[in-house]
């Protein structure tokens, strides 16, 4: 059984591709600085620091992949501390590829972003686009093969509130309308977060290696769109209000403006509805409202 490291496994995106490794039969190890509240009997938990050299050389012994989705991942947080950014996101690639490369690791899978194209994000993007210079660099050095994982718009169960779709659904049925900021004409391709841990894990077929790999959906939807579909699935009269203006940290129509290195781009040929999706959602929000009633 091979086994594989999972960094930030306990997150959002980290804990859906766990879950769809265990299922394909690798040994799993979650290494966090927080315990998964979705651990599965069959995984293994460790609790240490991404930053701690140590720590991160003593789990990745006898694995072969290593995942890596440890770091600040919210743009808002990443332009608010910027330090705080860099060192997380750069340094902490730079210690899991160092401690990689000392190891037995044959590949290790970055997960990077779609705003590694774009000179939106801020220090979001800077942090990413460094980080993956970082790890080409050591992969030319050192026997240690790599993939990035450029993600779209994500959603799905066990998003963090800041994460896009799920805030809007939580400010429409808490305040019974929606303050957005921009246009609403911005176009996201969006996909659910278990389609997009299929196509995580899927890229461990030998022909994603030392490969950029963008994960999107086939659903594009503008921003006013997937607000309609909201406010129709919730049951709430619409009642929204657009700023009309384009916010520094975010792209308008496609994020591929700025190529770093030229990305492979894999769907899901079966996937989730955004609808269904959605509806899951809203009736989540809505059972944890009705709780706090």
């Amino acid at each position: 059984m091979e086994r594989v490291v999972v960094i930030g496994g306990s997150g959002f995106v980290g804990s859906h591709t766990a879950d769809e490794l265990s299922r394909r039969g690798f040994d799993v190890t979650i290494f966090d600085v927080e315990k998964s509240s979705w651990l599965r009997g069959d995984q293994s938990f460790v609790l240490g620091d991404m930053l701690d050299m140590d720590s991160v050389s003593k789990v990745l012994g006898g694995a072969k992949y290593l995942y890596h989705f440890g770091g600040i991942s919210d743009i808002g947080e990443a332009a608010q501390r910027p330090f705080n950014t860099i060192n997380q996101n750069v340094i902490g690639a730079s210690i899991a590829m160092e401690a990689a490369a000392n190891s037995s690791v044959e590949r290790v899978i970055y997960a990077s972003t779609m705003y590694v194209y774009n000179q939106s994000g801020s220090f979001y993007r800077a942090s990413k686009q460094a980080a993956e210079t970082i790890i080409e660099a050591y992969s030319q050095k050192f026997p240690v093969d790599f993939t990035f994982l450029r993600y779209g718009s994500l959603y799905g169960p066990r998003a963090q509130e800041w994460n896009g779709l799920k805030r809007y659904i939580s400010e429409i049925i808490h305040n019974r309308k929606l303050v957005y900021q921009g246009t609403g004409k911005e176009r996201r391709e969006y996909i659910h977060v278990s389609d997009a841990a299929r196509l995580s894990v899927d890229i461990l077929d030998g022909k994603y290696k030392n490969s950029a790999i963008t994960v999107t959906g086939q659903q594009i939807l503008t921003s006013e769109e997937l607000i309609d579909l909201i406010f129709e699935i919730s049951g709430i009269p619409k009642n929204v209000k657009f700023n009309n203006e384009i916010t520094i940290d975010h792209y308008t129509m496609t994020p591929y403006r700025y190529m770093p290195k030229t990305a492979k781009k894999i769907v899901p040929d079966e996937f989730i509805d955004l609808g269904q999706g959605v509806f899951d959602i809203v009736n989540e929000i809505f059972d944890e409202f009705r709780v706090g009633e």
